[in-house]
C-alpha cells in the first residue's frame, strides 16, 4: 500500500498547528486546523460522513487541551490516530479459520461486488489461502450472466486444483449455488465459495437476483469486494449492496496502487462492517489480513 498523497497532505496541515503556543487550544484555532485537514481528507477520497466522524473525535480530544510549544504535531498526531481507530473496523481471519475447521457442515461464503472490482480473482486468492491452511473448498460459478465468467473461474480452479461447479450460461444462478453446496456435503468439503455476477449497484434486476441467491442458499457469510481505486464510488456501492444483501465483511482490492487510501478509511465506517482482507497484487499470495494499526502507521508515521 502506498499513501504518499494522503501522508503529504496531512503533514501540510500541521503548519497551522505549529503557530499555537503553550495554551489551551480554542475552538477557533481548532477550526483553522481542521478546515485545512478536511480539504486534505476530501482530496484523498475519504467520504464526507467519515470526515465528520474524524472531526467529532478530534474536537472531543483537542479543544481545551494544552498544546505545548514543540509538541503540537505530536499531540495532534496522537489525537488523529485515535480518531482513525474509531472509524476503522477490522475482522480477524483467524477466527474465520477456526469456525470453518470446527463446523460439521460446509461453510458457505457468497461474494458480491460490481463489474471490474476483482471479485473472481479475490475468490481465487481466498481459495489459495484456505488451501494453505489445509481447508478444502469448492467454487460455484454463479455468474451465468457475463460472457467468459465461467471460464475465468475454471481457469483459477484448474491452477489451484479446486473443483468448479457450473451450469450453462443463462442458467439459474441460485440452482448452481445449491448444487455446489450439495456437492460439498457429499464430498466432505469444508467451504463453498459462490461467485456471483458482477453488477452495477443501480441494476435492479441483477440486484434482485443476488437477493434470490441469498434466500435460496442462506450463506453463512456474504462478502463485499470493492475496488479501492474507485474512491468514494466504492463507498456508495458498499452501502447499496449492504442494503440488498447485508454483508459480514469486506475485501478491498488494488490497495497496492491506491495512493490516496480514502476507500480503506471509509468503507467500514459507511456500513459498520469490518474489512478482513486487502488485495495487494496479481498473484494468489497477494492477499493481506487487514490490520488497522499497520494502516494508521503507514499514513501517519
Amino acid at each position: 500500500m502506498v499513501f504518499g498523497f494522503l501522508k503529504k497532505k496531512i503533514k501540510e496541515t500541521f503548519d497551522v498547528v505549529k503557530k499555537v503556543t503553550e495554551k489551551k487550544l480554542t475552538k477557533k484555532e481548532f477550526d483553522k486546523f481542521f478546515d485545512a485537514l478536511e480539504f486534505s481528507l476530501l482530496e484523498s477520497n475519504i467520504a464526507y460522513d467519515t470526515i465528520l466522524a474524524i472531526r467529532e473525535s478530534l474536537e472531543k480530544e483537542l479543544i481545551g487541551k494544552e498544546i505545548k510549544r514543540g509538541l503540537q504535531e505530536k499531540i495532534i498526531m496522537n489525537a488523529l490516530k485515535n480518531a482513525l481507530r474509531g472509524v476503522l473496523k477490522e475482522s480477524d481471519s483467524t477466527k474465520l479459520l477456526q469456525e470453518i475447521k470446527a463446523s460439521k457442515e460446509p461453510i458457505v461464503i457468497m461474494f458480491v461486488g460490481t463489474n471490474g472490482s476483482g471479485k473472481t480473482t479475490t475468490i481465487a486468492k481466498i481459495a489459495y489461502w484456505l488451501k494453505k491452511n489445509n481447508i478444502s473448498c469448492v467454487l460455484a460459478a454463479c455468474d451465468t450472466f457475463r460472457a467468459a465468467s465461467i471460464e475465468q473461474l475454471e481457469k483459477h480452479g484448474k491452477a489451484l486444483g479446486i473443483k468448479v461447479v457450473k451450469h450453462k450460461y443463462g442458467s439459474d444462478a441460485a440452482a448452481v449455488a445449491y448444487d455446489a453446496i450439495e456437492h460439498a456435503k457429499a464430498k466432505g468439503i469444508k467451504v463453498v465459495m459462490i461467485d456471483t455476477a458482477g453488477r452495477s449497484h443501480a441494476n435492479t434486476n441483477l440486484m434482485n437476483e443476488l437477493e434470490k441467491i441469498k434466500r435460496v442458499v442462506n450463506p453463512d457469510y456474504v462478502v463485499f469486494v470493492g475496488d479501492a481505486l474507485t474512491g468514494n464510488d466504492v463507498v456508495d456501492q458498499c452501502k447499496t449492496f449492504n442494503d440488498v444483501t447485508p454483508f459480514d465483511f469486506a475485501v478491498l482490492t488494488k490497495t497496492d496502487v491506491d495512493e490516496k487510501g480514502g476507500a480503506i478509511l471509509s468503507v467500514s465506517h459507511a456500513t459498520g462492517v469490518p474489512v478482513m482482507f486487502l488485495g495487494t497484487g496479481q498473484l494468489y499470495k497477494d492477499l493481506e489480513q487487514f490490520d488497522k494499526e499497520k494502516l494508521i502507521k503507514l499514513i501517519l508515521e
